[in-house]
Protein backbone atom coordinates (compact mmCIF):
# COMPACT_ATOMS: atom_id res chain seq x y z
CA UNK A 1 0.00 0.00 0.00
CA UNK A 2 1.45 3.44 -1.26
CA UNK A 3 1.17 6.00 1.71
CA UNK A 4 0.85 8.81 -0.61
CA UNK A 5 -2.48 7.14 -2.62
CA UNK A 6 -4.13 6.30 1.32
CA UNK A 7 -3.67 10.60 2.05
CA UNK A 8 -6.53 12.57 1.83
CA UNK A 9 -6.50 15.64 -0.91
CA UNK A 10 -4.62 18.49 0.71
CA UNK A 11 -5.65 21.54 0.02
CA UNK A 12 -4.81 24.17 -2.94
CA UNK A 13 -2.11 26.08 -1.98
CA UNK A 14 0.49 28.23 -4.29
CA UNK A 15 3.68 26.78 -4.16
CA UNK A 16 7.13 28.11 -3.07
CA UNK A 17 7.63 29.39 -7.01
CA UNK A 18 3.75 30.73 -6.94
CA UNK A 19 3.93 32.22 -3.48
CA UNK A 20 7.15 34.37 -4.56
CA UNK A 21 5.57 35.51 -8.13
CA UNK A 22 2.49 36.59 -6.16
CA UNK A 23 4.66 38.89 -3.66
CA UNK A 24 6.70 40.33 -6.07
CA UNK A 25 3.28 41.27 -7.78
CA UNK A 26 1.94 42.61 -4.84
CA UNK A 27 5.23 44.77 -4.25
CA UNK A 28 5.72 46.11 -7.63
CA UNK A 29 2.05 46.91 -7.71
CA UNK A 30 1.48 48.79 -4.57
CA UNK A 31 4.77 50.35 -5.24
CA UNK A 32 3.98 51.53 -8.82
CA UNK A 33 0.47 52.56 -7.49
CA UNK A 34 2.41 54.76 -4.88
CA UNK A 35 4.63 55.98 -7.49
CA UNK A 36 1.83 56.89 -9.50
CA UNK A 37 -0.20 59.10 -6.83
CA UNK A 38 2.81 60.83 -5.69
CA UNK A 39 3.42 62.33 -9.38
CA UNK A 40 0.14 62.96 -9.72
CA UNK A 41 0.05 64.69 -6.49
CA UNK A 42 3.71 66.02 -7.51
CA UNK A 43 4.90 65.42 -4.05
CA UNK A 44 8.54 63.89 -3.83
CA UNK A 45 7.27 62.53 -0.13
CA UNK A 46 4.51 60.97 -1.71
CA UNK A 47 7.16 59.02 -3.93
CA UNK A 48 9.28 58.43 -1.13
CA UNK A 49 7.31 56.86 1.10
CA UNK A 50 5.49 54.89 -1.66
CA UNK A 51 8.87 52.98 -1.80
CA UNK A 52 9.63 52.70 1.77
CA UNK A 53 6.23 51.34 2.87
CA UNK A 54 5.48 48.68 0.08
CA UNK A 55 9.05 47.74 -1.31
CA UNK A 56 9.51 45.82 1.91
CA UNK A 57 6.40 44.14 1.30
CA UNK A 58 8.90 41.77 -1.28
CA UNK A 59 10.24 39.57 1.18
CA UNK A 60 6.93 39.22 3.48
CA UNK A 61 6.95 35.65 3.48
CA UNK A 62 10.65 34.83 4.10
CA UNK A 63 11.35 37.76 6.87
CA UNK A 64 8.31 38.87 8.17
CA UNK A 65 8.91 40.60 11.40
CA UNK A 66 11.75 42.15 9.92
CA UNK A 67 9.37 43.79 6.99
CA UNK A 68 6.73 44.96 9.88
CA UNK A 69 8.95 46.76 11.44
CA UNK A 70 10.27 48.34 7.83
CA UNK A 71 6.75 49.29 6.99
CA UNK A 72 6.08 50.46 10.48
CA UNK A 73 8.93 52.90 10.89
CA UNK A 74 7.95 54.34 7.73
CA UNK A 75 4.56 54.98 8.80
CA UNK A 76 5.87 56.52 11.95
CA UNK A 77 8.12 59.03 9.27
CA UNK A 78 4.97 59.67 7.56
CA UNK A 79 3.33 61.17 10.74
CA UNK A 80 6.34 63.37 10.50
CA UNK A 81 6.46 64.64 6.89
CA UNK A 82 2.49 64.28 6.08
CA UNK A 83 -0.42 65.09 8.01
CA UNK A 84 -2.89 63.19 5.30
CA UNK A 85 -3.12 59.38 4.44
CA UNK A 86 -1.43 58.09 1.65
CA UNK A 87 -1.84 55.29 -1.08
CA UNK A 88 0.84 53.41 0.22
CA UNK A 89 -0.36 53.14 3.78
CA UNK A 90 -2.07 49.81 2.47
CA UNK A 91 1.26 48.02 2.77
CA UNK A 92 0.86 48.57 6.32
CA UNK A 93 -2.03 46.27 7.31
CA UNK A 94 -0.58 43.94 4.50
CA UNK A 95 2.61 43.69 7.30
CA UNK A 96 0.39 42.98 9.72
CA UNK A 97 -1.25 40.38 8.31
CA UNK A 98 2.20 38.70 7.06
CA UNK A 99 3.30 38.69 10.70
CA UNK A 100 0.22 37.14 11.58
CA UNK A 101 0.36 34.62 9.41
CA UNK A 102 4.27 33.70 9.04
CA UNK A 103 5.14 33.93 12.58
CA UNK A 104 3.92 32.37 16.06
CA UNK A 105 1.43 34.36 18.11
CA UNK A 106 3.72 36.82 19.98
CA UNK A 107 4.90 38.86 17.51
CA UNK A 108 1.24 38.77 15.63
CA UNK A 109 -0.30 40.37 19.21
CA UNK A 110 2.63 42.83 19.47
CA UNK A 111 2.18 44.11 15.67
CA UNK A 112 -1.90 44.54 16.10
CA UNK A 113 -1.25 46.28 19.72
CA UNK A 114 1.35 48.45 17.69
CA UNK A 115 -1.15 49.07 14.99
CA UNK A 116 -4.01 50.08 17.53
CA UNK A 117 -1.68 52.61 18.77
CA UNK A 118 -0.95 53.81 15.47
CA UNK A 119 -4.42 53.99 14.72
CA UNK A 120 -5.03 56.24 17.30
CA UNK A 121 -2.35 58.68 16.52
CA UNK A 122 -3.17 58.71 12.43
CA UNK A 123 -6.68 59.86 13.60
CA UNK A 124 -4.77 62.66 15.31
CA UNK A 125 -2.65 63.71 13.09
CA UNK A 126 -5.41 63.71 10.39
CA UNK A 127 -7.88 65.50 12.08
CA UNK A 128 -5.53 68.03 13.45
CA UNK A 129 -5.31 70.68 10.23
CA UNK A 130 -8.91 70.94 10.34
CA UNK A 131 -9.49 71.56 13.89
CA UNK A 132 -8.58 74.66 15.45
CA UNK A 133 -5.98 74.01 18.19
CA UNK A 134 -7.97 74.72 21.59
CA UNK A 135 -11.30 72.22 20.04
CA UNK A 136 -10.95 68.84 20.96
CA UNK A 137 -12.81 66.48 18.01
CA UNK A 138 -13.29 63.87 19.59
CA UNK A 139 -16.34 62.09 18.23
CA UNK A 140 -14.02 62.48 14.54
CA UNK A 141 -11.14 61.17 16.08
CA UNK A 142 -12.96 58.16 17.52
CA UNK A 143 -14.21 57.34 14.12
CA UNK A 144 -11.03 57.21 11.89
CA UNK A 145 -8.99 55.68 14.60
CA UNK A 146 -12.54 53.09 14.87
CA UNK A 147 -11.72 52.71 10.81
CA UNK A 148 -8.19 52.36 10.73
CA UNK A 149 -8.18 49.90 13.65
CA UNK A 150 -11.14 47.94 12.64
CA UNK A 151 -8.48 47.57 9.21
CA UNK A 152 -5.83 46.35 11.32
CA UNK A 153 -7.70 43.89 13.33
CA UNK A 154 -8.95 42.18 10.49
CA UNK A 155 -5.64 41.49 8.40
CA UNK A 156 -4.43 40.55 12.35
CA UNK A 157 -7.39 38.27 12.59
CA UNK A 158 -6.94 36.99 9.00
CA UNK A 159 -3.31 36.52 9.54
CA UNK A 160 -4.11 34.52 12.34
CA UNK A 161 -6.80 32.15 10.89
CA UNK A 162 -4.62 31.55 7.98
CA UNK A 163 -1.83 30.67 10.26
CA UNK A 164 -4.07 28.13 12.87
CA UNK A 165 -5.63 26.63 9.77
CA UNK A 166 -2.12 25.82 7.83
CA UNK A 167 -1.61 24.28 11.53
CA UNK A 168 -3.98 22.20 11.71
CA UNK A 169 -4.28 20.41 7.83
CA UNK A 170 -0.44 20.32 8.61
CA UNK A 171 -1.27 18.29 12.06
CA UNK A 172 -4.11 16.51 9.99
CA UNK A 173 -1.65 15.53 7.39
CA UNK A 174 1.00 14.27 9.93
CA UNK A 175 -1.50 11.73 11.62
CA UNK A 176 -2.88 10.56 8.18
CA UNK A 177 0.89 9.70 6.90
CA UNK A 178 1.33 8.29 10.41
CA UNK A 179 -1.84 6.10 10.32
CA UNK A 180 -0.78 5.18 6.69
CA UNK A 181 2.93 4.17 8.05
CA UNK A 182 1.14 2.16 10.80
CA UNK A 183 -1.29 0.43 8.52
CA UNK A 184 1.67 -0.47 6.66
CA UNK A 185 3.63 -1.95 9.14
CA UNK A 186 0.70 -4.00 10.53
CA UNK A 187 0.41 -5.67 7.06
CA UNK A 188 4.22 -6.30 6.94
CA UNK A 189 4.20 -8.14 10.42
CA UNK A 190 0.99 -9.97 9.46
CA UNK A 191 2.70 -11.33 6.51
CA UNK A 192 5.92 -11.43 8.21
CA UNK A 193 3.77 -13.94 11.02
CA UNK A 194 1.86 -15.70 7.81
CA UNK A 195 5.61 -16.65 6.42
CA UNK A 196 6.44 -17.94 9.68
CA UNK A 197 3.19 -20.10 10.11
CA UNK A 198 4.33 -21.35 6.46
CA UNK A 199 7.67 -22.36 7.38
CA UNK A 200 6.76 -24.34 10.26
CA UNK A 201 3.94 -26.38 8.32
CA UNK A 202 7.40 -26.86 5.82
CA UNK A 203 9.10 -28.00 8.89
CA UNK A 204 6.07 -30.84 9.49
CA UNK A 205 5.83 -31.42 6.38
CA UNK A 206 9.11 -32.61 5.72
CA UNK A 207 10.13 -33.96 8.69
CA UNK A 208 7.08 -36.14 8.84
CA UNK A 209 7.67 -37.25 5.08
CA UNK A 210 11.44 -37.81 5.36
CA UNK A 211 10.67 -40.03 8.34
CA UNK A 212 8.50 -41.88 6.99
CA UNK A 213 10.66 -42.64 4.20
CA UNK A 214 13.45 -44.06 6.25
CA UNK A 215 11.32 -46.39 7.97
CA UNK A 216 10.30 -47.64 5.00
CA UNK A 217 13.73 -47.58 3.39
CA UNK A 218 14.95 -49.18 6.35
CA UNK A 219 12.36 -51.89 6.50
CA UNK A 220 12.46 -52.51 2.59
CA UNK A 221 16.76 -53.11 2.81
CA UNK A 222 16.05 -55.67 5.64
CA UNK A 223 13.25 -57.59 3.92
CA UNK A 224 14.84 -57.06 0.78
CA UNK A 225 17.09 -60.66 0.82
CA UNK A 226 14.35 -62.62 2.30
CA UNK A 227 11.16 -60.97 0.97
CA UNK A 228 11.07 -59.18 -2.24
CA UNK A 229 7.41 -58.54 -2.22
CA UNK A 230 7.43 -56.91 1.05
CA UNK A 231 10.32 -54.69 -0.17
CA UNK A 232 8.46 -53.46 -3.33
CA UNK A 233 5.77 -52.81 -1.41
CA UNK A 234 8.20 -50.43 1.26
CA UNK A 235 9.33 -48.70 -1.86
CA UNK A 236 6.04 -47.79 -3.08
CA UNK A 237 5.08 -46.36 -0.13
CA UNK A 238 8.46 -44.34 -0.27
CA UNK A 239 7.80 -43.28 -3.37
CA UNK A 240 3.85 -42.42 -2.74
CA UNK A 241 5.14 -40.39 0.76
CA UNK A 242 7.99 -38.72 -1.20
CA UNK A 243 5.85 -37.44 -4.09
CA UNK A 244 2.86 -36.33 -1.16
CA UNK A 245 5.86 -34.10 0.51
CA UNK A 246 7.29 -32.90 -2.48
CA UNK A 247 3.52 -32.08 -3.81
CA UNK A 248 2.93 -30.34 0.34
CA UNK A 249 5.98 -28.31 0.09
CA UNK A 250 5.83 -27.03 -3.77
CA UNK A 251 2.12 -25.69 -2.46
CA UNK A 252 3.69 -23.72 1.14
CA UNK A 253 7.07 -22.49 -1.42
CA UNK A 254 4.34 -20.97 -4.07
CA UNK A 255 2.14 -19.55 -0.92
CA UNK A 256 5.78 -18.00 -0.09
CA UNK A 257 6.25 -16.81 -3.32
CA UNK A 258 2.70 -15.45 -4.20
CA UNK A 259 1.79 -14.01 -0.90
CA UNK A 260 -1.61 -15.79 -1.48
CA UNK A 261 -3.67 -18.05 0.39
CA UNK A 262 -3.65 -21.90 -0.58
CA UNK A 263 -6.62 -23.17 -1.87
CA UNK A 264 -6.47 -26.56 -0.16
CA UNK A 265 -8.07 -26.86 3.15
CA UNK A 266 -5.65 -27.50 6.07
CA UNK A 267 -5.51 -30.41 8.16
CA UNK A 268 -8.04 -30.93 11.29
CA UNK A 269 -10.21 -33.40 12.98
CA UNK A 270 -11.01 -35.61 10.28
CA UNK A 271 -7.60 -36.13 8.97
CA UNK A 272 -6.80 -37.32 12.10
CA UNK A 273 -7.71 -41.05 10.92
CA UNK A 274 -5.72 -40.70 7.68
CA UNK A 275 -2.32 -39.57 9.84
CA UNK A 276 -2.76 -42.45 12.40
CA UNK A 277 -3.54 -45.03 9.57
CA UNK A 278 -0.07 -43.84 7.41
CA UNK A 279 1.43 -44.11 11.10
CA UNK A 280 0.26 -47.91 11.30
CA UNK A 281 1.46 -48.19 7.39
CA UNK A 282 4.88 -47.59 8.61
CA UNK A 283 5.23 -50.11 11.03
CA UNK A 284 3.97 -48.08 14.69
CA UNK A 285 1.89 -50.31 17.22
CA UNK A 286 -0.50 -47.84 17.95
CA UNK A 287 -3.21 -47.69 20.24
CA UNK A 288 -5.80 -45.69 19.57
CA UNK A 289 -8.87 -43.87 21.64
CA UNK A 290 -10.74 -41.11 19.74
CA UNK A 291 -14.05 -39.22 20.81
CA UNK A 292 -17.04 -40.29 18.95
CA UNK A 293 -18.17 -38.83 17.06
CA UNK A 294 -15.56 -36.09 16.32
CA UNK A 295 -16.21 -32.37 18.31
CA UNK A 296 -17.07 -30.06 15.84
CA UNK A 297 -13.50 -27.21 16.79
CA UNK A 298 -12.67 -24.43 14.88
CA UNK A 299 -10.66 -24.30 11.84
CA UNK A 300 -7.48 -23.50 13.44
CA UNK A 301 -7.96 -25.71 16.87
CA UNK A 302 -8.26 -28.85 14.50
CA UNK A 303 -4.57 -27.92 12.56
CA UNK A 304 -3.09 -27.34 16.06
CA UNK A 305 -4.40 -30.93 17.11
CA UNK A 306 -3.38 -32.57 14.03
CA UNK A 307 0.21 -30.73 13.89
CA UNK A 308 0.85 -31.46 17.44
CA UNK A 309 0.27 -35.18 17.07
CA UNK A 310 1.58 -35.42 13.62
CA UNK A 311 5.24 -34.10 15.03
CA UNK A 312 4.92 -36.15 18.30
CA UNK A 313 4.26 -39.31 15.99
CA UNK A 314 7.64 -37.98 14.37
CA UNK A 315 9.75 -37.29 17.20
CA UNK A 316 8.61 -41.46 18.46
CA UNK A 317 9.84 -42.79 15.15
CA UNK A 318 12.86 -40.65 15.03
CA UNK A 319 13.66 -41.16 18.80
CA UNK A 320 11.93 -43.48 20.60
CA UNK A 321 13.92 -46.60 19.14
CA UNK A 322 12.00 -50.05 18.94
CA UNK A 323 8.77 -49.81 20.90
CA UNK A 324 6.09 -52.47 21.75
CA UNK A 325 3.23 -49.80 22.11
CA UNK A 326 2.54 -45.99 21.29
CA UNK A 327 -0.79 -44.73 23.02
CA UNK A 328 -2.88 -41.81 21.10
CA UNK A 329 -5.42 -40.41 23.09
CA UNK A 330 -7.93 -37.73 21.99
CA UNK A 331 -10.04 -36.29 25.02
CA UNK A 332 -12.88 -33.67 24.35
CA UNK A 333 -13.25 -31.89 27.90
CA UNK A 334 -14.98 -28.78 29.12
CA UNK A 335 -13.49 -26.23 26.70
CA UNK A 336 -10.68 -27.77 25.31
CA UNK A 337 -9.37 -30.71 23.79
CA UNK A 338 -6.43 -33.03 25.26
CA UNK A 339 -4.07 -34.62 23.11
CA UNK A 340 -1.64 -37.04 24.92
CA UNK A 341 0.85 -39.51 22.89
CA UNK A 342 2.98 -42.01 25.51
CA UNK A 343 5.49 -44.46 24.37
CA UNK A 344 7.32 -47.41 25.49
CA UNK A 345 10.81 -46.35 23.75
CA UNK A 346 14.22 -45.01 25.34
CA UNK A 347 12.67 -42.30 27.08
CA UNK A 348 14.84 -39.65 28.37
CA UNK A 349 18.06 -41.75 27.04
CA UNK A 350 17.19 -40.56 23.72
CA UNK A 351 18.13 -37.10 24.95
CA UNK A 352 21.39 -36.63 23.00
CA UNK A 353 19.44 -37.15 19.46
CA UNK A 354 15.77 -35.93 19.83
CA UNK A 355 14.20 -32.71 18.66
CA UNK A 356 15.26 -29.23 20.57
CA UNK A 357 13.12 -27.62 23.20
CA UNK A 358 12.35 -28.03 26.87
CA UNK A 359 9.46 -30.12 28.67
CA UNK A 360 7.29 -27.27 29.98
CA UNK A 361 5.39 -28.56 33.33
CA UNK A 362 6.06 -31.71 33.72
CA UNK A 363 9.61 -33.10 32.75
CA UNK A 364 12.34 -32.22 30.54
CA UNK A 365 12.38 -32.79 26.96
CA UNK A 366 14.39 -34.27 23.96
CA UNK A 367 17.27 -32.05 23.45
CA UNK A 368 18.91 -31.83 20.15
CA UNK A 369 19.35 -29.42 17.05
CA UNK A 370 15.61 -30.41 16.15
CA UNK A 371 12.71 -27.87 16.14
CA UNK A 372 9.78 -30.60 17.05
CA UNK A 373 8.76 -29.32 20.79
CA UNK A 374 10.08 -25.93 20.26
CA UNK A 375 7.31 -25.91 16.96
CA UNK A 376 4.81 -27.90 18.93
CA UNK A 377 5.07 -25.40 21.79
CA UNK A 378 4.63 -22.37 19.74
CA UNK A 379 1.31 -23.68 18.39
CA UNK A 380 -0.41 -24.51 21.20
CA UNK A 381 0.80 -21.60 23.11
CA UNK A 382 -0.62 -19.51 19.89
CA UNK A 383 -3.76 -21.19 20.59
CA UNK A 384 -3.98 -20.12 24.36
CA UNK A 385 -3.21 -23.99 25.24
CA UNK A 386 -0.47 -25.54 27.23
CA UNK A 387 2.23 -28.31 26.44
CA UNK A 388 3.68 -30.96 28.54
CA UNK A 389 6.53 -32.97 27.32
CA UNK A 390 8.98 -35.29 29.15
CA UNK A 391 10.33 -38.74 29.94
CA UNK A 392 7.81 -41.56 31.78
CA UNK A 393 8.63 -42.59 35.42
CA UNK A 394 8.31 -46.28 34.07
CA UNK A 395 10.14 -45.40 30.68
CA UNK A 396 9.34 -44.02 27.40
CA UNK A 397 8.44 -40.67 26.63
CA UNK A 398 5.41 -38.69 27.00
CA UNK A 399 3.60 -35.51 25.16
CA UNK A 400 0.46 -34.12 26.43
CA UNK A 401 -1.27 -30.92 24.70
CA UNK A 402 -4.30 -28.79 26.23
CA UNK A 403 -5.90 -27.38 23.62
CA UNK A 404 -8.96 -24.58 24.43
CA UNK A 405 -11.66 -24.84 21.85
Amino acid sequence: MSTTSALPRQPRRLGPRGAAWFDRGLALGLTGLSVLSGVAAGSLAWIGLGLLQCAPLWWRRRFPVAVYAAVAAASALQVLVLDMPVFSQLAYPVAVYSVARYTSTVPGALALVVGLVAAATAAVDWTSPYVPPNDHPLQQVVSYATTIGVIVLAAWALGTLGRTRAAYVDALRTHAEQVAREAEQRAELAASDERARIAREMHDVVAHGLSVMVVQADGARYAAAKDPDVATTALGAIAATGRESLGEMRRLLGLLRSEETGTRPQPGLDDLAGLLEQARADGLPLTVRLPDPLPAVPTGTGLVVYRVLQEALTNVRRHAGPVRDVEVVVDAEPGGLVVRVTDDGRGAAAGSSGSSGSSGAGGSGRAGGGLGLVGMRERVRAAGGTLATGPRGGGGFEVVARVPV
